[in-house]
């Protein structure tokens, strides 16, 4: 079954048990997965592209959040992680910091870098290897920090 189907599927079962937070959330990722299929005029998604729509709607939820939080509301900030909280069990296992920090001394072991000015090389091949299972900055931290000693 698609991931697309197993949201839809899902979205029944929260509509059932009257689940409000849970349901928004799907809906919201429903709503995304419509726009980007309309936008391509195709039938369907691969579970690639809707599990970076889904990353990317997390993203948007803890960013909100943290606006939020810096606002002192943090009655809308929890609302954004509970919705973020009820998206991500659609999203790979996210790598561990250790697990990320040898992906990446493996990576830099292969292209040879020896230092920051070699950061694009790495963030390049790095991004594409580790696409989905963790985030973008947190690479880009840890590749720094490595490169840097």
């Amino acid at each position: 079954m698609s991931l697309e189907q197993t949201i839809n599927d899902d979205i029944k079962a929260a509509m059932l048990a009257r689940e409000k937070v849970r349901l928004e959330s799907l809906r919201a990722i429903k709503a995304a997965i419509l726009v980007e299929k309309t936008k391509d005029g195709a039938e369907s998604l691969a579970d690639e592209a809707v599990v970076k729509i889904i990353q990317k709607l997390v993203k948007q939820r803890r960013e909100t959040a943290e606006i939020y939080a810096q606002q002192n509301r943090p009655e809308l900030a929890e609302n954004e992680l509970t919705e973020a909280a009820f998206m991500e069990p659609y999203l790979p296992k996210q790598l561990s910091e250790a697990e990320l920090e040898a992906a990446l001394r493996a990576v830099i072991a292969e292209l040879g870098a020896t230092g920051p000015q070699e950061m694009g090389k790495v963030m390049g091949v790095a991004s594409k290897q580790l696409a989905g299972r963790a985030d973008g900055r947190l690479i880009s931290e840890t590749v720094k920090r490595l490169l840097s000693r």
